[in-house]
C-alpha cells in the first residue's frame, strides 16, 4: 500500500497570504523560505492499493497538487470533515469526473455529507449523462467506529476530537492517518495500537486549541506505540530542517510529494 501525502501545511498553507512582497512574498514564520520542502500546501493524502487510489480530503490546493503528483485521477473520496481547508477543492473533481466518465463516490459521516451538499449544493443537480459541468458524486455515508471496505481497501472510520468540533481519522491495516485533531474518545483509543506507520496532523511546538502539537504527538507515541509516526498538516512556525534534526528517528516531518509504501497488513 502506498501513501503519497499531496499537501503537509495547515489551513492557511505555508507560507501563508501577507507580509512583504518580493522574492519571498508571505508569511514563513520560523520557516526557512529557501527549503521547498517547508512550502506546503493544504493537507491531503492519495492512498494507492491494487491499482485502486482513495483520496482522503480535496484541498483548495488539489488541482496543483495531483498535478505535481502525476496523477490523472482518483477512485473515491473520504472526507475527514467539512472545514474548508479539507473540502475547498471539491469543485475540482469535475476534471476527474470527466476523465473516469462517472460519478464519484463520496464517504463521509452524514453530519459531512450534510454540510458539503449545503455548501456545494451546485454539484447535486442532475445532468446528462455523458456531461460532467460540475462535480458530480455518489454520497456514500459512514458511521464512526464503522469498518468498510472502499474498493479494496478495508477500513475503519475513527472519532476525533477536534477543538470545538470533531473529525474523523482512518485505519488501514498497520496504517492510520489522524489530522485536525486534539484528543481521542475512548472508543478511537483502541484502534490506535499495533501500528507501523501513524500520519498525524501536527500544528506547532505548544498547544494550540484545535490541533495537536508536538507536545501532544510525543505523549501519543508513549501511550500507543507506533512504529513510525509522519508529521503532516503543518504550520509556519515549524521548520522542515528543525524538526527532521531535532526529531527522534521514529518521528519524521512530512512534505508535500512525499510518498511511502506501508504492509497492507489486515
Amino acid at each position: 500500500m502506498k501513501i503519497t501525502i499531496l499537501g503537509s501545511g495547515g489551513s492557511a498553507g505555508v507560507p501563508m497570504v501577507g507580509g512583504d512582497e518580493g522574492e519571498n512574498t508571505g508569511i514563513w514564520g520560523k520557516c526557512d523560505p529557501h527549503n521547498p520542502r517547508n512550502r506546503r500546501t493544504r493537507a491531503s493524502i492519495v492512498i494507492e492499493y491494487q491499482g485502486f487510489r482513495l483520496l482522503v480530503d480535496a484541498s483548495p490546493d488539489f488541482r496543483t497538487q495531483m498535478l505535481n503528483a502525476g496523477f490523472s485521477k482518483v477512485d473515491a473520496i473520504f472526507c475527514t470533515h467539512p472545514h474548508s481547508d479539507h473540502i475547498g477543492g471539491l469543485d475540482e473533481l469535475r476534471a476527474v469526473n470527466r476523465q473516469i466518465k462517472k460519478y464519484l463516490p463520496l464517504y463521509g459521516t452524514e453530519t459531512t455529507l450534510e454540510e458539503i451538499k449545503k455548501r456545494c449544493a451546485y454539484a447535486f443537480r442532475p445532468h446528462a449523462p455523458d456531461r460532467f459541468p460540475w462535480p458530480s458524486f455518489d454520497l456514500m455515508p459512514v458511521k464512526e467506529g464503522q469498518t468498510l471496505k472502499i474498493g479494496p481497501l478495508k477500513l475503519s472510520v475513527l472519532r476525533q476530537e477536534h477543538g470545538g468540533y470533531f473529525s474523523n481519522g482512518l485505519r488501514i491495516g498497520n496504517f492510520a492517518y489522524s489530522t485536525d485533531v486534539t484528543a481521542f474518545p475512548e472508543e478511537s483509543e483502541k484502534m490506535l495500537f499495533g501500528l507501523k506507520c501513524w500520519l498525524i496532523g501536527c500544528f506547532q511546538e505548544k498547544d494550540h486549541p484545535s490541533h495537536a502539537s508536538l507536545e501532544d504527538v510525543f505523549r501519543w507515541k508513549e501511550a500507543f506505540h507506533p512504529e513510525k509516526i509522519i508529521l503532516t498538516h503543518m504550520g509556519h512556525k515549524l521548520d522542515y530542517e528543525t524538526l527532521k534534526n531535532s526529531l527522534p528517528k521514529d518521528i519524521i516531518p512530512g512534505w508535500d510529494g512525499m510518498s511511502f509504501d506501508v504492509p497492507y497488513d489486515l
